[in-house]
């Protein structure tokens, strides 16, 4: 199997879009108040989804998950997005933050096999925001909901004194034999990963080169390439991976464990090691790099190796499957086989060219 291949700077063909330029008025939230920036950002939304009986407008939103899918398991979950810890404001358009903001949470459900349906949004803003900016961070979002097919349900807003947080609940649902949970992998089985692996993280490398670059009193305007395009894109926008899950449900295929790669590979590997309680090895030769990231990791003295295996932020997904499973998803170009699933007592290990060595976490500590 292969990697998926880059094309025109975004790996799964989701539709290119820019910032809108700055708008020459600023309106502060305070003239809007709480409850009609509420409404500003309710008649925003489009709600597509046959589960969603009420959104936004009273104390909690009404879903009724057994209308579409009876016997259906709800899976819910929560990130925290928090300036100056997961993003920069001096670099991120708030239009790519609101999208790549939801898609981080879209991932959660994929990871455990399912398909993400509802997310509530919770917004944390300082002063600094003015309501064109905050139209602008759910523009992203508005995007993102209309690609994967989710409805933007509710949420909060209060003001913040440390800056812009976001916070937000993503809800979907999967029949109860098809979730994947971390826990399941056993011995010999065949570990794949989706998609490509460091790209994201030498996308920040490079904007915080060219942060460090202008806050130095440059004046030139970044002077970015077409291999430099593909590693921001991955970097400031993300895709989750929804369309692996369709593509194994259709093969009938569930994978034995799943996770999605946010804290780098090799960290994710150990977290379904150690669920499973199993051991594995991984082979440096297989894991999917694409050339731009090659490059650029030269460019900047790094191993692209230890990019894809510590680098983090590509919402990839690493899982298991059995033998006989493997051999029906073989031939899907969005897969590749980097190793094998062993006895818990062989340990975890990364083998190179010269031997095998133990993995090592390194990648992303969640402050």
């Amino acid at each position: 199997m292969s990697s998926t291949k880059p094309t025109s700077g975004n790996s799964h063909g989701a539709p290119a879009f820019t910032s809108s330029p700055q708008p020459e008025t600023r309106t502060e939230i305070s003239t809007l108040g709480e409850f009609g920036l509420i409404d500003r950002i309710a008649q925003a939304v489009q709600l597509v989804r046959p589960e969603t009986v009420k959104g936004i407008g009273d104390d909690a939103a009404v879903l009724d998950f057994g209308k579409i899918n009876p016997g259906h398991q709800v899976l819910v979950s929560t990130d925290l997005l928090a300036e100056g810890v997961h993003f920069d404001l001096r670099y991120t358009p708030l239009k790519h933050l609101g999208y790549k903001s939801v898609i981080v949470n879209l991932s959660d459900i994929a990871a455990m096999n399912g398909v993400p349906t509802h997310i509530v949004v919770g917004l944390g803003m300082s002063n600094r925001l003015s309501v064109e900016a905050v139209d602008e961070l759910y523009a992203g979002m508005h995007i993102a909901c209309q690609q994967y097919g989710v409805d933007l349900v509710g949420g909060d807003t209060t003001s913040s004194r440390a800056g812009l947080v976001i916070s937000i609940t993503v809800m979907g649902t999967a029949a109860p034999e098809k979730i994947s949970y971390r826990s399941g992998a056993k011995p010999q089985e065949v570990i794949c990963v989706s998609g490509d692996l460091g790209a994201a993280y030498l996308g920040l490398q490079l904007l915080e080169r060219e942060k460090s670059a202008f806050l130095a009193g440059g004046e030139a305007q970044p002077a970015f390439t077409e291999d430099h395009t593909y590693l921001l894109e991955r970097q400031l926008r993300p895709e989750a991976r929804t369309d692996i899950v369709h593509e194994l449900a259709a093969l009938g295929v569930v994978p034995t464990a799943m996770i999605d790669i946010s804290d780098g590979l090799s960290s994710e590997l150990l977290h379904i090691c150690k669920q499973s309680n199993i051991g594995a090895a991984i082979y440096a030769d297989k894991l999917p790099i694409e050339n731009p990231t090659r490059l650029i990791a030269s460019e900047f003295g790094i191993s692209p190796t230890t990019c894809a295996l510590n680098g983090g932020e590509d919402y990839e997904l690493l899982l298991t499957l059995t033998q006989a499973d493997f051999e029906k998803v073989r031939k899907l170009d969005m897969l590749t086989a980097i190793g094998i699933t062993r006895e818990a007592a062989d340990g975890v290990l990364l083998v190179t060219g010269t031997g095998a060595v133990p993995l090592v976490a390194q990648g992303w500590v969640h402050g």
